[in-house]
């Protein structure tokens, strides 16, 4: 800590005792090094005292700060009763006034006369010249930007007036009222005054310093070094220039100091990553090149505070870590909880009838929970998912869910106070559960919120809708964080680029330098036009880029190691540029820079196909599967025979999911449990033009069978996808029911035989005496003049009926999964000449395609062979399945254009 030194010696040998002098920080970070430096030196004196500038300035001003919920309270009710029009509610209010308040704060801290501003911003002639063309009607932009600034002209300065009747003050007002009694506090103060490490001044703190230089009551200690000082090109070094043409700084008072540290060797490396996240994979790395492994002088800063939870991952092997920036309480999942709960209630309001399922999975997912209401939730999911229920009732979410510690919350709410009781309470009781650390802090702050939230608007007699509630937790959500404790003055050190001021490192590595991240950019968010702002001198990103820049070479000035991370990705708003300072010291400094780029492999992993060996247990199973074999099982096993052994052989089942849209499988369920209802009521009889006729007239009501079949809602089908998927399946319905007709009306005999035919113990002999038993179910057996037709309903179109098997193909014929649809059929054919009611008869089988359904049934059609060749290709397919020394092998499949 060279400055930090620098500063304390100095002191030191002006005064033995620094009781004697008030420290003047920008931040408190560097107190606990300071107090380090003290004890190295056996300093055994008082301490001196410690300030932050804006401490010292709310200490000149007397003033009680107000801001966040509290101000936001106070100015809606002021603006409410000066009857402005549009006559906002409080949720209007807060989407523009929050963006307002630091737009004024920055008039106030950098303008002499804030109401000179709001009149500038009111002054229609200047509005003109760039509006002109924008018309005269009351709803164009130029229009309702006088409005808004008529409004403002009048509302601030009453909120002002309201505000200083109760000495409270936001923080442009505390720089108002201080700037006024600054030169008698200078004049007057006993104190004397230290000022470390600063860089840019408001108008009153620079009047603060420069006051108390003049009465010879204060000192000023800056962290230059020549590199940008003495260039004018340099915005780094743009504010300190200005500070050393202070009249102050002459011939008795020198300017302190400017070093020349940047042009020190340095090994600076810069690194071209593929990736955001990607970024912290490279930090074991880097780790690798210290020498110091305590790595006592090393910091790493993360420019994006999101990368906190990655870069933690990999530093497990890091004995001491200190983090001294926050974790945002927006990342962590019982904040997402809550944002999900007031959305809920949202929807409450629109829909009072029924639950969107997805409005409530994520609560009872991320909300901390006990095992009782892990039980509940268990039961709540399976039956919802059984049940394929996308808009869940009240009725129905009451007998489900009533048991819930917090069922209460899921509930409409009657009112926003009533809530907050509820929200306080459950906080209370979530903090008795066995919850981890971070999340019991999680916990806390919105329990704290809640709290203040409750308290601040009590006094208050306007309406709280859920939409602003919804808006303050949000505000407090976004700029909240969690604090780690560590040990500061020991190991590794985490930080954001601010608290790194007045601290050196002889080791920096410095994450996401990327354009929009340093420098921030043109991202400020304001009401007031970047020409307006340099008219009246307030800060514009300009100024901020100058910050940033000063803070970024300050930063490596005095390191030795720097290692620069930038994301070179395109995604969402990150633009994968490296930012500008990169390209600034890889042009103008005279440092040797390495560049590396690390890419994020993105090649395919190559990997074998699973297998299974057919082990003494798996042939076991294979012996009990013998005596229930299905069509089905040897088509799933020509598909993947893994996907065959893990759902026939070891009976797996995959987890239910609940279907927005009717998926392909349900679709044909719908259509296939609609026919079957439908030939039910008309089996065992000769068809007559009158029963199809009946029966087309009466689909919607099969289809409603069908549904509660399908253990769907009807209000499923009501809408969207859904609505147009029922009413094709009534249309495939009603071309299978005509097809049928037709052939009555051209005088053809058709009779339903059988719906859903079940068959079992159907012997089919392999080798010897070794057999398996056929088992499973027939769609549809009807008599066509005569002729006894097996039917299989698709959903798929039809696909290779046509057999030709001769002496070359007939051991491996069915060994191939585009002919499933054949191999089904012959097994039925067999299985249908097996069965003693059937004995006798001619037997045609096909398949009736729903995606064709007016073409009617395709039979299956022998070219070359015969039943008998084709169920000895099926006799070799189950051998195969059956041999013990063929294991099972995944079937990958592989996809090309």
């Amino acid at each position: 800590m060279k400055f930090l030194n620098k500063i304390i010696h100095e002191l030191l040998a002006q005064n033995p005792d620094l009781s004697e002098f008030n420290i003047v920080l920008p931040g408190k970070r560097p107190i606990v090094f300071i107090r380090q430096i003290l004890e190295e030196n056996n300093y055994s004196g008082f301490l001196p005292n410690f300030f932050t500038v804006e401490e010292l300035i709310d200490r000149i001003a007397d003033k009680q700060p107000v801001q966040g919920i509290s101000l936001w309270l106070f100015a809606f009710d002021v603006y409410r009763n000066l009857g402005l029009i549009p006559k906002d509610d409080f949720a209007d209010f807060l989407k523009w006034f929050p963006t307002l308040q630091k737009d004024w704060d920055d008039i106030l801290k950098f303008s002499d006369s804030d109401e000179a501003v709001l009149q500038y911003m009111f002054d229609e002639e200047r509005i003109k010249e760039w509006a002109q063309d924008l018309g005269e009607d009351d709803d164009v932009p130029r229009k309702k930007f006088l409005n808004f600034w008529q409004n403002m002209n009048i509302f601030l300065p009453v909120l002002k007036k309201k505000l200083k009747e109760k000495n409270w003050a936001t923080s442009g007002m505390i720089h108002e009222t201080a700037k006024s009694k600054i030169v008698d506090f200078a004049k007057n103060t006993s104190e004397h005054f230290v000022f470390c490490g600063f860089n840019a001044f408001t108008p009153v703190e620079e009047k603060l310093v420069r006051s108390l230089l003049q009465w010879n009551k204060a000192q000023c200690f800056f962290q230059a070094d020549r590199y940008y000082f003495d260039d004018e090109r340099q915005e780094a070094g743009k504010f300190l220039r200005n500070h050393k043409m202070w009249k102050e700084f002459d011939d008795d008072r020198a300017f302190q100091w400017i070093e020349d540290d940047f042009n020190q060797p340095k090994n600076i490396k810069v690194y071209e990553v593929s990736g955001n996240v990607t970024q912290t994979k490279v930090l074991p790395e880097i780790f690798k090149e210290i020498e110091n492994k305590t790595y006592s002088n090393t910091a790493v800063v993360l420019l994006d505070e999101n990368l906190l939870p990655a870069s933690l991952d990999v530093m497990y092997e890091v004995d001491n870590l200190n983090i001294t920036m926050g974790f945002p309480l927006k990342n962590l999942s019982f904040s997402n909880a809550v944002k999900q709960l007031f959305y809920l209630q949202k929807q409450l309001e629109k829909n009072k009838s029924s639950y969107y399922y997805r409005d409530i999975f994520p609560i009872l997912e991320e909300l901390p929970k006990s095992a009782e209401d892990e039980t509940i939730i268990s039961n709540f999911r399976t039956k919802i998912e059984e049940r394929n229920i996308v808009y869940i009732s009240r009725k129905l979410l009451e007998e489900l869910l009533s048991g819930l510690s917090y069922y209460g919350l899921l509930k409409k709410a009657d009112h926003t106070g009533v809530y907050l009781d509820m929200l306080i309470s459950f906080c209370r009781d979530i903090k008795w559960l066995e919850i981890d650390d971070i999340q019991y802090e999680n916990v806390s702050h919105f329990e704290n919120a809640f709290r203040i939230i409750k308290n601040q608007v009590s006094p208050y007699d306007f309406e709280i809708k859920m939409e602003t509630l919804e808006i303050l937790i949000n505000q407090h959500v976004n700029s909240e964080s969690i604090d780690f404790q560590g040990e500061p003055l020991r190991g590794l050190q985490i930080m954001g680029l601010l608290e790194t001021r007045l601290l050196n490192f002889e080791n920096v590595i410095m994450l996401s330098v990327n354009e929009g991240k340093l420098p921030l950019g043109n991202s400020q968010n304001t009401y007031i036009p970047f020409d307006i702002r340099r008219y009246f001198d307030l800060h514009t990103f300009l100024e901020n880029d100058s910050i940033y820049a000063y803070h970024f070479y300050r930063l490596i000035q005095d390191s030795q190691n720097v290692h620069l991370l930038y994301n070179a990705l395109s995604s969402g708003v990150n633009t994968g540029e490296k930012s500008r300072f990169i390209t600034q010291i890889e042009m103008e400094s005279s440092h040797p820079i390495e560049h590396l780029i690390i890419e994020n492999s993105s090649e395919p992993i190559a990997s074998m196909p699973i297998e299974i060996p057919k082990t003494e247990i798996v042939m076991e199973r294979l012996e009990k599967w013998k005596e229930k074999v299905s069509a089905s099982h040897l088509t799933s096993y020509l598909y993947n025979p893994i996907d065959f052994y893990l759902s026939k052989i070891l009976k797996t089942s995959e987890t239910d999911e609940i279907e927005e849209e009717l998926s392909v499988k349900n679709y044909g369920n719908l259509v296939h449990y609609s026919l079957q209802e439908v030939y039910e009521l008309l089996k065992c009889k000769v068809l007559k033009e009158k029963d199809l006729q009946n029966s087309i007239k009466d689909i919607d009501q099969y289809i409603n069978v069908a549904i509660e079949k399908l253990k769907h809602q009807p209000e499923f089908y009501e809408k969207g996808m859904n609505y147009i998927h029922r009413a094709i399946a009534k249309k495939v319905i009603e071309n299978v029911l005509n097809h049928d007709l037709e052939l009555v009306r051209s005088g053809n005999t058709l009779e339903i035989l059988d719906i859903e035919k079940r068959f079992e113990n159907v012997d089919f002999y392999l080798d010897g005496h070794d057999k398996i038993s056929f088992l499973g179910f027939i769609d549809r057996i009807d008599r066509l003049n005569g002729t006894l037709r097996i039917i299989d309903y698709k959903t798929a179109k039809i696909k290779n009926l046509t057999v030709k098997i001769d002496e070359n193909n007939v051991t491996d014929y069915f060994h191939n999964s585009e002919r499933k649809q054949a191999l089904q059929l012959c097994i039925y054919h067999y299985v249908v000449q097996n069965l003693p009611e059937f004995w006798g008869l001619p037997i045609e089988t096909g398949i009736w395609s729903f995606a064709e359904a007016k073409k009617g049934v395709v039979s299956l059609q022998f070219e070359k062979g015969s039943i008998d060749d084709a169920m000895m290709s099926v006799k070799n397919l189950i051998l195969e399945i059956l041999n013990p020394d063929l294991s099972f092998i995944e079937n990958i499949r592989t996809y090309s254009n």
